[in-house]
């Protein structure tokens, strides 16, 4: 195999025991890798009970997956997918790891960890060495201390052990914090102090398992590719085709913070009751001029160099330190919770960084707890203390609540969706329509009422990855901008950021390291659609204590139905009715029946006819 090593590593952390296993070329061939390769390991392990297994439960397994472009492709992500502790689904998430590289230099594609450790444990992979060692002294410890103590000692370790060759780059490192370990639904799993799988709820998963770190070194070449002169060939035309990219670089997506709202209307902005804003204090200007220290950093082969770092050397909150905000944080942790000033912003991004929280679903949760608390609903002896928004003391007051699962904390840790639920029980008052979510996954911070941002009518409304911005479906649904691509781009692992080339091209590059011969059509209408397939049935079939319909739940969020307060898009929103037909026109050029549920002799054509008990479930559960 070219681009693969053909192994995983496969850790059983109640046993005690590590093995390594093959994985078949079919099943490469069929899901390519990363969130394709995790579907289908997922469906093959668990299928068969899914809607009885508890995500934080013992049964439940956690995949950590490179793709066949880690490595050569410029730029590095890292897959993580598991059964979602919020969606009760797969979502593939994806983040800025060297661990993916360092896995595949140490001869694998992969870690599938199942079990649960007795107590605090962390794996060390250094080649053929792999360990799963003790980690009691660094539970509860946030990301600084980790990367001052855990890292440092291991690469220490690793430098004495090779006195000769030396280490001088340190292990590649993903861990989770107090967030994880106490299993709030919404937890990350974090890298590099400020990168984040945070769709899915992963870091409350590897919590579940007492795992608090993955370590990993590796010493041997990248797998052989099938064309290296085309591959070199191919990487210089990349390379220079994404320094083109200066804006991206000059300000990555924290730029977003101003235009987003002003010019797109798409921002948002207390709980999504509003998202025009035109207040150019969270200018990326501002927050360059009194947080950043370093305007340029990149990942492992990355040219686009988007991330910069903040850090605040002075105020109430010197010594908070996060990435630019990017733009995701800058909403959330900003104009969602009614704040605009940079230090507070990169003070709310730090402490969820540090709490091993993810940003969008964390804000989603403030924004919702802070709307209710607005109405009456929520008061003050609920809370322990007033929640007005703007007041970023109280919002990390609520943080460190949910993270210790403390009083209403204990109630918000199990996420927007789930939460909302709870709290209608306890008052009495149906508080769903403040929730903004699609499928327990709270919505990116694109909105889709002004139709003039990249998110449009049923973008989160049909995805099988619910609310996640980076995944969005739409019509056509075979086509370069649907979900399929974004598809693509997490089964080849690589950074939707760096994909300015083009999918053509990039499936071109693909089949050079790999000698595949897949082509665009081929993607769009039998691999990519293979895995939307089997994700989906995953998604539907949920458990156990959430499932979801399509024929309601195939929606937006009740507010986004919401006509516009004002701004450039004032009185706009979708219509119900428009939704309604637009999904249904999806389902059958995805190959869905009109109820949203896979078609049985699709997947057939697909040869996942092993699938069809699982649909069958499915039909007898919905009564249709």
């Amino acid at each position: 195999m070219f681009g693969y090593t053909g192994k995983l590593i496969d850790v059983d952390l109640s046993k005690e025991k590590v093995n390594v296993v093959e994985i078949e070329e079919e099943a490469l061939k069929k899901f390519y890798g990363g969130r394709g390769l995790g579907v289908y390991l997922l469906w093959k392990e668990l299928g068969k009970n899914w809607e009885d297994i508890d995500p934080l439960g013992e049964e439940n397994i956690l995949l950590i997956l490179t793709g066949p472009l880690t490595g050569y492709y410029p730029g590095i992500k890292t897959a993580v997918l598991s059964k979602s502790p919020e969606s009760n689904g797969v979502v593939g998430s994806v983040l800025s790891s060297e661990v993916g590289l360092e896995l595949k230099t140490s001869g694998y594609d992969g870690i599938i960890i199942r079990g649960k450790a007795k107590s605090p444990v962390y794996l060390l992979v250094n080649d053929d060495s792999i360990e799963i060692r003790d980690a009691s002294k660094y539970w509860g410890m946030g990301g600084v201390e980790l990367h001052k103590t855990l890292l440092k000692e291991v690469h220490d370790e690793l430098r004495r052990k090779e006195k000769l060759r030396g280490v001088p780059k340190e292990p590649a490192m993903m861990y989770i914090g107090k967030g994880g370990e106490n299993k709030v639904r919404f937890a990350s799993i974090m890298a590099k102090l400020m990168h984040a799988a945070g769709y899915g709820g992963y870091g409350a998963v590897m919590g579940s398992k007492n795992l608090k770190a993955i370590l990993v070194k590796g010493s041997k070449a990248l797998p052989e590719v099938y064309d290296k002169e085309k591959v070199k060939a191919m990487i210089r035309e990349f390379w220079n085709d994404l320094f083109t990219l200066t804006t991206f670089r000059e300000w990555g997506t924290g730029a977003g913070g101003y235009s987003v709202g002003k010019d797109r209307s798409s921002e948002p902005i207390k709980n999504w009751q509003e998202e025009y804003h035109n207040n150019d204090e969270i200018s990326v200007v501002n927050f360059e001029n009194r947080a950043w220290v370093k305007k340029y950093w990149a990942d492992y082969g990355c040219p686009v160099n988007c991330m910069k770092i903040s850090y605040l050397r002075y105020g109430p909150y010197k010594g908070s330190i996060t990435d630019a905000p990017d733009y995701e944080l800058m909403a959330y942790m900003g104009t969602n919770l009614g704040i605009f000033e940079p230090e507070k912003i990169v003070y709310l991004s730090y402490l969820v960084d540090e709490l091993g929280l993810d940003g969008i679903n964390a804000g989603n949760i403030l924004g919702f707890a802070a709307e209710l608390y607005q109405r009456g609903i929520l008061t003050k002896e609920d809370l322990g203390f007033e929640l007005k928004w703007g007041d970023e003391k109280a919002f990390a007051r609520l943080l460190d609540l949910i993270v210790e699962r403390k009083g209403i904390g204990e109630v918000l840790a199990e996420g927007t969706y789930r939460a909302a639920l709870k709290i209608s029980e306890m008052k009495g008052v149906d508080v769903l329509k403040y929730a903004v979510h699609v499928k327990g996954i709270g919505v990116g911070a694109h909105g889709v009422r002004s139709d003039l941002d990249y998110t449009k009518d049923i973008s989160y409304a049909v995805s099988v990855q619910g609310g996640d911005h980076t995944a969005t479906a739409g019509l056509p649904a075979r086509s370069y901008e649907g979900e399929l691509v974004n598809t693509f781009y997490d089964s080849a692992v690589i950074c939707m950021f760096t994909t300015k080339p083009g999918f053509e091209r990039i499936l071109e590059f693909g089949n050079a390291v790999t000698g595949f011969s897949l082509t665009a059509e081929k993607w769009l209408n039998e691999v990519g659609l293979r895995i939307i397939h089997l994700q989906r049935i995953l998604l539907l079939l949920g458990g156990p204590d959430a499932y979801w319909d399509p024929r309601k739940d195939d929606d937006n969020p009740p507010r986004f139905y919401e006509p516009l307060p004002s701004g450039i898009a004032k009185g706009k929103a979708p219509r119900r009715e428009e939704i309604k037909q637009k999904a249904e026109q999806y389902y059958e050029e995805v190959g869905y029946d009109e109820n949203g549920i896979p078609k049985e002799e699709v997947l057939e054509e697909l040869g996942l006819g092993d699938a069809k008990r699982a649909v069958e479930k499915i039909k007898k559960r919905l009564g249709v």
